[in-house]
């Protein structure tokens, strides 16, 4: 398909760098995700601005699109970020449903999606990082992950939830492979993990729109700040090339803003 992508592209007159860089962004996004829906859509582009320059992702976003006319799937294009700077930060879970979702994820006895749930919510890993997780891992207390160039980002598992999650691998048998697999015994995809999230969510009664995986490491980072305002060790746990990236955890929702301004504002 990308092939046919190219052809299309050329065909358009498009320059030849930039017909490189939309068929490298086609090829990036399927080696994430096995489709191209709005689901996926929709936590590849929380991945972009997680990660990126504005720049950058407004470049994917906009290749992303091209592809989706060529798919004869217009209806799928997706928003670039020209409200970058807009005050407030959307589409974060509240303490108050992480803590919903855990519970009833437990009590259900859906332990391995309690688990995928709390590590996202206690670590910042992003999903393809959460799936590499080993048992071996949980013992040491971290995952070592390498980048191109040969740099090293830690990510490590909090006590309490390394603690529980022995437990759990013990009960279940999960000193081999990776820890979150499906029922046929494969990686569960992040594709998986983001479909079952918003079934959880409605099942649950929470807003879909906060309960997908980018939305764990949003709430690690507001957390990580509201408890330890130390932005350049958060950029570096979250591992973010640039410092101005992780500021967008400066800022507030709108729900955050309109209950500060009812507490302040009493004039």
């Amino acid at each position: 398909m990308t092939k046919h992508f190219e052809t299309y592209l050329e065909n358009a007159g498009m320059a030849e760098h930039t017909v490189r860089s939309y068929v490298e962004t086609i090829r990036l996004f399927y080696a994430r995700y096995d489709s191209m829906n709005r689901s996926n859509l929709a936590d590849y582009r929380a991945y972009l601005i997680g990660n990126f320059k504005p720049k950058t992702v407004n470049l994917r976003i906009h290749a992303l699109n091209k592809y989706l006319s060529f798919i004869h799937k217009e209806t799928y294009k997706i928003k670039g970020v020209r409200d970058w700077k807009k005050p407030s930060l959307e589409n974060v879970i509240s303490n108050a449903d992480y803590r919903l979702l855990k519970r009833r994820l437990k009590a259900d006895g859906l332990d391995q999606w309690y688990f995928i749930v709390w590590f996202m919510g206690a670590t910042g890993a992003r999903i393809s990082e959460l799936l590499q997780i080993r048992a071996d891992n949980v013992r040491a207390g971290y995952v070592d992950l390498y980048s191109k160039g040969g740099k090293i980002r830690r990510i490590h598992i909090p006590g309490k939830l390394q603690q529980e999650a022995l437990e759990w691998i013990q009960r279940e048998g999960l000193d081999r492979g990776c820890l979150f697999r499906n029922r046929y015994g494969d990686v569960i995809t992040p594709r998986g993990v983001s479909m079952r999230l918003r079934d959880f969510a409605i099942r649950y009664k929470i807003d879909p729109a906060v309960v997908h995986p980018h939305a764990f490491r949003h709430l690690f980072a507001k957390n990580f700040l509201d408890k330890h305002n130390d932005i350049s060790l958060l950029a570096d746990l979250l591992g973010h090339e640039s410092i101005e990236t992780t500021r967008i955890y400066l800022r507030r929702s709108t729900s955050e803003l309109y209950h500060v301004i009812n507490h302040v504002v009493t004039w």
